[in-house]
């Protein structure tokens, strides 16, 4: 039986998708956040200097599940062009700068490596164009929804460097969480 899909079935194949990739990579950037104490409530983050560009809390709150949303809807595209040519590599770009998105806030907000955080927030970054140029020739609209999260990752790069700046004692501002002192 050689039938040809119908524009239906192909958008709810998309869907099917999108209901696995969009709630995995919320919950796994959640977690990843949440397990790494990120945020205004970390101790050790409301001990640094930070600059004046520092959005409040509730936009971080805001920006990452969408952003996280758009990367899902994006994967979901990519994923449902099978035979596509460059998928393979695509693919293999997007889960590279997503694993180590989600090893950002761990290293930054668990480990307090500022600067490390930085070198790792450029390579997102570059790796994430990448994708985004990888993604086009497969589909266009999943190359576009990369875009707010390659703005938000120059942002982010340039909180990382001036947060570095202004502490430049970052590491040993406050004592790791995992740490104590008896005695």
């Amino acid at each position: 039986m050689s039938e040809i899909a119908t524009p239906d079935q192909l958008r709810m194949s998309y869907w099917r998708w999108a209901m696995v990739t969009v709630p995995a990579i919320v919950l796994i950037g959640s977690l990843s956040g949440l397990l790494s104490n990120s945020g205004y409530g970390n101790r050790w983050f409301a001990a640094l200097t930070l600059p004046a560009i520092t959005p409040p809390g509730w936009l971080f709150a805001l920006v990452w599940p969408l952003l996280y949303i758009g990367l899902g809807l994006s994967l979901a595209m990519v994923l449902h062009a099978r035979g596509a040519k460059g998928r393979g590599f695509a693919l293999l770009l997007f889960f590279v700068q997503l694993i180590a998105n989600f090893a950002w806030s761990p290293l930054f907000f668990g480990a307090h490596q500022v600067t490390t955080a930085l070198y790792l927030i450029i390579f997102i970054l570059m790796v994430t164009i990448a994708t985004a140029l990888a993604f086009a020739p497969i589909r266009k609209a999943a190359a576009w929804l990369l875009v707010p999260y390659i703005a938000w990752l120059l942002f982010a790069a340039t909180l990382n460097f001036q947060i570095d700046q202004h502490n430049p004692d970052a590491e040993t501002l406050v004592p790791a969480a995992a740490s104590t002192q008896i005695g």
